[in-house]
This record gives C-alpha cells, structure tokens and sequence, in this order.
C-alpha cells in the first residue's frame, strides 16, 4: 500500500509541475511578445556575415533622408542591420540589383558591395542602423 501512495503521489507531483508554470520554466511562453524582425547569416547580396578583428563596438543610429535624398556610393567595413522605421528607400547594388525596402522591413546590408541609397517616397526616410564593429574599423567607407 505503501508503495502504491508513493507511486501515487510522485505521479500527481509530475503532473502539477508539468501544468504549473514554475513547474515548467523552460517549456513556458514569455510573458511579453517578441516578433523576430530577421534571422540570417548572410547580407542582401548573399555575403557572408563576418565581424572585424579588435575589440567588440557597437554604433547604434538613427538615418534620416529627405525626401529625394541620396547617400553617396559607400561599402561597410562592419557588419550592418537595418530597420526601416519610415519611408522607402531604393538601394543600387550595381551588378547586384536594385532593391526597395519599406517601412517594418528588416536587413543586414551589403559590406563589400557599393551601393548608394535613395529616398524614393515623398516622406523621410528613417533607418535605425545598428553596426557590428570593432574598435578602428570604419563602418562607412566612402567609394570613389
């Protein structure tokens, strides 16, 4: 009988702890939402992702255009995610293509590719730019 109640009580024991959300913390949901915006290792032009030699420098911007503005023809020397918070922006990748990408789009931007961008909507455009640098790395190289 004993064994019985014991067999009993470590299977209601389970149970509990598989229903209970202490019970069950690395099954359970967050309790806030999280919406992945990308997930990648590679960039637009189907580059490999790599990170600069140094110590680790992380540069967070806001960049704006105007409408009708235009970046100059540049590569990165870091790694760049981008966020379009506004607007539409069209990228010249030469022989790569062009692409637009619009406001809620998410990517990681070519590094040894020029290319230069134009605000192609009658808004600005507002990119957050997150570049995965490192100490003396440069993440704008201007292309002449």
């Amino acid at each position: 009988m004993l064994h019985r109640t014991l067999v009993f009580a470590l299977t209601l024991f389970a149970a509990c702890a598989l229903v209970h959300p202490a019970g069950a913390r690395n099954a359970a949901k967050p309790s806030y939402p999280s919406v992945p915006l990308l997930s990648t290792g590679t960039n637009v032009v189907g580059e490999t992702i790599r990170y600069p030699q140094g110590a680790a420098h992380v540069t967070a911007a806001i960049v704006t255009l105007a409408p009708g503005g235009r970046t100059i023809l540049h590569k990165h020397g870091v790694p760049l995610f981008a966020y379009i918070l506004s607007g539409t922006l069209t990228v010249n990748y030469g022989k790569h293509g062009t692409r637009t990408y619009r406001q809620g789009e998410a990517f990681m931007e070519a590094m040894d590719v020029p290319h230069d961008g134009i605000n192609s909507s009658k808004q600005p455009v507002r990119i957050l730019a997150v570049y995965m640098g490192a100490q003396g790395a440069e993440n704008v190289i201007p292309v002449k």
